[in-house]
């Protein structure tokens, strides 16, 4: 599928890279914009994944890796603009890995201590680090929303990177002891 022979290019010296097409557009156009921050997005699971390892959660740690695998599918839809080629169909993102998504999320909600209080991102370090994938999901979704205002979007991609920072926050909360050790926002407590 993929063999990378050589690693540097040199194609994108100029600010210039390629798309899943062939064609070529500057690094800070609002496609590479978007599935870089889901590249991003992916190195932070990658990250939160050694926090969940340390920890012991083989379970969790399952279901992250799943999700950086569907990171790299949709960071394949995204590269490739256009309708697919009926010769060369592009990678798109399916409706059921959304509902994957879902049912994970529901399964591990139920579980959960009630909320009382928004959440400060913290507690145990697989928390934190899952804190922060969800933030940079957060930010990937914004700019794929902002790309799709412009360019067609696979809408099961902007759903599923929708859902992810929502499955992100519950498996925090997970890894905070079911929300026992969740760090609580306090309103107005250092006037």
């Amino acid at each position: 599928m993929v063999k990378l022979t050589k690693i540097y290019t040199r194609g994108g010296d100029s600010g210039q890279t390629s798309l899943g097409d062939g064609s070529r557009v500057a690094k800070h156009e609002s496609r590479p914009e978007a599935y870089g921050s889901v590249d991003e997005a992916n190195a932070a699971v990658g990250v939160a994944r050694v926090a969940v390892q340390a920890e012991g959660d083989a379970k969790s740690d399952a279901l992250l890796a799943r999700i950086q695998n569907d990171l790299f599918d949709l960071g394949a839809d995204l590269c490739r603009p256009g309708p697919d080629l009926p010769d060369k169909p592009a990678l798109r993102v399916a409706e059921g890995q959304v509902q994957r998504l879902e049912a994970e999320i529901d399964a591990m909600n139920a579980n959960l201590a009630d909320l009382t209080s928004f959440i400060l991102p913290g507690g145990r370090p697989s928390a934190a680090h899952l804190h922060l994938a969800r933030t940079i999901a957060r930010r990937a979704e914004r700019e794929m929303t902002r790309l799709a205002e412009i360019e067609d979007v696979n809408p099961h991609a902007i759903a599923y990177i929708n859902r992810l920072s929502d499955h992100l926050f519950v498996l925090a909360r997970h890894m905070n002891a079911d929300g026992a050790e969740d760090v609580l926002w306090v309103p107005g407590k250092n006037l």
